[in-house]
């Protein structure tokens, strides 16, 4: 997650950054200044007394149970209090990801739904991905001239409110069968809210309104017209579970995702990396979530797919007041806003899919100079430095059983508190696994060759109208290398020696040369950014 958090405010450029730190306090990065600010209006937490935990400090007792008896003080609701997975929203994609001429399909949950806009009332639809009739997908069929989703098998077409409106096959002067409540698609309560369409994985009638009683998760800085955002989203080939707690794991970042960014350096450097202690803690743990709490500053897992983090004000540690940069310098730093949201979407057992964001108030011109695809070469490969570790780490833990997760991993340092945190908040109030409703066993998807692993295009880049659009550009400006380098060397074959000079025949030549060889370097370099790029720790 720091991994991330550093790399996307610039967001992603491709640049380095550097976050230096004196003895006291925290200074600016030198490429990007910027100050997060508390986001506590983002959820509302139980009022009921609680404790703070950690896991243990470098000088307790180790051993591999010895996080379990902290849990007994994390309990701050009756142990009847259940999570239940399917009366919750779910982000299905960014708004600025979708095109509105086609449906689209998604699978959350197990649930496979097709979202799609319905131009007659101005509002994204989500179905079930299955047409009454014989149950092809929606998501392969069209939006019709009329605005409605046709499916492409018989032809079928529905409204935005799921009514069947016509079926071909039947007769004008006959019973009109398209009115019967079967021949009606299944609909999906939904909304738009930050830009991102939400859904609410069931349809039973009593749902219907369930908006008007409860909204998803409102987050103020995505709405603020004064912050820019970039949205990114990718299909993960590893669970909900592992997903979320490699984000609130920052003590990874030297490691998993050495020399993709600089992080803080250790006042004694016992290895190349530079690893060190971190001092983290939950709070506030209940149904909804919790509150963590680290040196750099503090975040919230809101329950169940929201992880955001921001930092706290600079102070000096030694006398309380304000970093010695002046008043002026720390109201303008205080005035400066940022969050960095993470947003996990269980897809199916061994899926996920991740969507992110990062508001800010601050030099918002770069997002509005760079496209956003530039951003997503260093966030993709971010995310593919770790991607295969935690792949292998899921079977793992599955070949233990998830409920026995503490006891199969050792984990006696506070830099594991927040990952403890959401895994004793799994145990708690949801048995500790994500609970498909008896849809799947307990049996993850085998593990693919590592190319179709670590795969961007289908992941990504299908799913991204910025890096699709860049992608199909590139590739057409390859081909048109090519065929000048071709055509150039063409043109000087068939000349006769007479009529053309020789510097002429040398210009047109190196041309030609530059053109393939600008080919042959777009070809490696759309292949590693748009889809794949390995990543070798050893030779890091």
């Amino acid at each position: 997650m720091e991994a991330l958090r550093l790399s996307s405010v610039s967001p992603f450029c491709n640049a380095t950054f550097k976050l230096e730190y004196n003895k006291t306090h925290f200074t600016k990065p030198k490429f990007l200044s910027f100050q997060f600010s508390s986001l506590s209006t983002l959820s509302s937490f139980s009022s009921k007394p609680y404790k703070i935990f950690t896991t243990l400090s470098p000088s307790s007792q180790v051993s591999t149970e010895a996080t379990d008896p902290p849990e007994r003080e994390l309990e701050t609701n009756s142990q009847e209090e259940k999570f239940d997975w399917f009366s919750q929203w779910y982000p299905l994609m960014p708004v600025c990801d979708l095109d509105k001429r086609v449906p689209h399909a998604k699978k959350v949950l197990g649930l496979d739904v097709v979202v799609w806009w319905d131009r007659n009332e101005n509002e994204w639809r989500v179905f079930a991905d299955a047409c009454p009739h014989r149950l092809a997908p929606l998501s392969e069929g069209r939006i019709d001239q009329w605005g409605r989703l046709q499916c492409v098998y018989h032809g079928w077409c529905f409204s935005g409110s799921g009514d069947c409106k016509f079926i071909p096959q039947a007769p004008p002067d006959g019973p009109p069968v398209h009115t019967f409540e079967k021949a009606c698609a299944a609909v999906y309560p939904s909304t738009v809210q930050h830009d991102i369409v939400w859904f609410w994985p069931n349809i039973a009638p009593r749902y219907k309104d369930i908006i008007k009683t409860k909204k998803p998760p409102h987050i103020p800085e995505l709405d603020d017209p004064s912050f820019t955002k970039l949205f990114g989203n990718r299909d993960i080939p590893y669970g909900y579970e592992v997903l979320l707690e490699n984000l609130m794991d920052p003590a990874h970042v030297p490691y998993a995702h050495y020399g993709l960014m600089r992080t803080r350096k250790p006042k004694v450097k016992l290895d190349r990396e530079g690893g060190r202690p971190v001092e983290m803690s939950v709070n506030k743990i209940d149904i909804n979530g919790f509150i963590g709490k680290q040196e750099w500053g503090s975040s919230k897992f809101l329950a169940p797919c929201i992880f955001f983090a921001y930092t706290d004000l600079m102070k000096d540690q030694e006398n309380g007041s304000a970093s010695s940069a002046g008043a002026e310098k720390v109201k303008k730093l205080e005035q400066q806003r940022a969050a960095l949201i993470f947003i996990c979407v269980p897809v199916s057992p061994g899926h996920s899919r991740l969507i992110w964001a990062f508001p800010r108030n601050f030099q918002t011109w770069i997002d509005k100079v760079v496209p956003r695809w530039i951003f997503h070469i260093g966030q993709n490969l971010i995310l593919d430095s770790d991607l295969y570790l935690l792949h292998v780490e899921e079977r793992k833990i599955m070949d233990v059983g998830p409920a026995n997760w503490q006891k199969a991993c050792f984990v006696p340092t506070k830099a594991d508190a927040l990952v403890v945190g959401f895994r004793r908040w799994l145990k708690k109030y949801a048995g500790g696994q994500f609970n498909w409703g008896g849809k799947f066993n307990a049996t993850l998807p085998p593990t693919p060759p590592r190319e179709q692993l670590m795969d961007r295009y289908w992941s990504h880049v299908v799913n991204c109208k910025s890096c699709n659009a860049a992608h199909k550009s590139l590739s057409a400006l390859e081909v048109t290398l090519q065929v000048v380098s071709i055509a150039s060397i063409g043109i000087v074959a068939t000349t006769k020696q007479n009529a053309m000079s020789m510097a002429t025949r040398t210009t047109i030549i190196s041309f030609a040369v530059i053109c393939f060889a600008a080919s042959k370097w777009l070809s490696h370099f759309i292949y590693k950014t748009f889809h794949y790029h390995d990543y070798n720790h050893a030779l890091r």
